[in-house]
């Protein structure tokens, strides 16, 4: 009788120990399984995002030097314009900041904007805004309104010459 209760008190171990070696491992796998995902998600998202960057034309905007930023218009009250044609009596008044490149001689002396330089953005902004159709001003199409402001003063002062628009504020009534 002690040698049964002896031969089963050994059984009952070895019987543990697959159990537990069966959890230790799908353990391990979870783990493995999860820092794979991890690592092509991570994979993935980097690819993503480099592309993305490559595709604005400019670059990532971490590659340039930090810009001058320029504001239009009044400091305060930023700039006034007459849109979407003489007739349609609606105004927008907006703030709108300019990030410039500083290595853009032309424009740029000494971290200020030059007065021909300040000139020829005003006068290409107040020519782009009242030219934009109503349409335009739609708040889901504010990044390509951006964009294409963005463009035009590049094309006005040389390519390269406006990093990035920013718009601070926005009303139009």
């Amino acid at each position: 009788m002690a040698e049964e209760k002896e031969e089963q008190a050994v059984e009952q171990p070895k019987q543990k120990s697959p159990m537990l070696m069966m959890i230790v491992v799908v353990i391990v796998a979870v783990l493995v399984a999860v820092a794979a995902a991890g690592g092509i998600s991570y994979y993935i998202f980097s690819q993503a995002e480099s592309t993305s960057h490559s595709d604005d034309g400019g670059g990532s905007k971490s590659n340039h030097d930090p810009g001058v930023f320029y504001k239009l218009g009044d400091p305060k009250e930023g700039i006034l314009v007459n849109v979407g044609g003489g007739r349609s009596g609606k105004f927008l008044k907006a703030g709108i900041v300019l990030e410039l490149n500083p290595g853009k001689s032309d424009n740029v002396v000494d971290g200020k904007v030059g007065s021909v330089a300040e000139t020829k953005i005003l006068d290409t902004t107040m020519q782009f805004l009242r030219a934009a159709p109503l349409e335009e001003f739609d708040a889901s199409k504010q990044d390509a309104l951006k964009k294409q402001l963005k463009d035009a003063l590049n094309e006005r002062l040389g390519q390269g010459s406006v990093y990035d628009v920013y718009i601070t504020s926005f009303l139009l009534q």
